[in-house]
This record gives structure tokens, C-alpha cells and sequence, in this order.
């Protein structure tokens, strides 16, 4: 499973910053990206997220772009995307889908 962390929270300070979107994005996110939709947003976050994400991209909903960190990538073993889960989703379809696959 690939997670997109973020940055400067705190929470993981032996990561750097890497860009996950546009012509500079590292190729595993140029990938993803490519190959992925964004599904939308869930839960009482939406609510929030939304219209943060819609003033840095009007169009955030029409293309794969990484919108927020902690979005969670499952990839198969042929190295195919199986799975896209965006940070509001609940952990729980997350283990369903890595049962699933495993």
C-alpha cells in the first residue's frame, strides 16, 4: 500500500518533502496519478475538505490529482492500481480492500 503522509505536521519528521503532483511530481505519483480517479470525499471532513481543496483547483473533482495527504494507493501484485482511497474514507473499507487483495 503506497499512503501519501504529509509533510511538517509533526507526526513523521524523518520524511521529506516530495512533490506528488504536476511536471516536478516523483514518477510514482506522475503514475498514480495517470491511472487513478479521485472518488470524492466522505464522512463529516467532506465538509471541510471541499472547499479547501476547490480554491487550490476548481476542477479537483475531474482529474487524479493527489488532493490531500494521507491518501492510501493499493496496489496488486502485478503491480497494477486495485485501489484508491481518499483520507476521509474509513480505515475500515481500507482493511476490507488489503483483506481482499491479500
Amino acid at each position: 500500500m503506497i499512503v501519501n503522509t504529509a509533510t511538517g505536521c509533526g507526526f513523521i519528521p524523518q520524511y521529506s518533502k516530495i512533490k506528488v503532483n504536476g511536471d516536478n511530481a516523483i514518477p510514482l505519483y506522475k503514475w498514480i496519478t495517470e491511472n487513478t480517479n479521485f472518488e470524492g470525499f466522505s464522512g463529516l471532513m467532506s465538509v471541510i475538505l471541499k472547499p479547501m481543496v476547490k480554491k487550490m483547483n476548481e476542477d479537483y473533482k475531474n482529474n487524479g490529482k493527489i488532493k490531500w495527504s494521507f491518501t492510501k494507493i493499493i496496489v496488486n501484485w502485478e503491480g497494477e492500481i486495485f485501489a484508491r482511497f481518499e483520507p476521509t474514507e474509513i480505515i475500515k473499507k481500507v482493511a476490507e480492500k488489503v483483506r481482499e487483495i491479500l
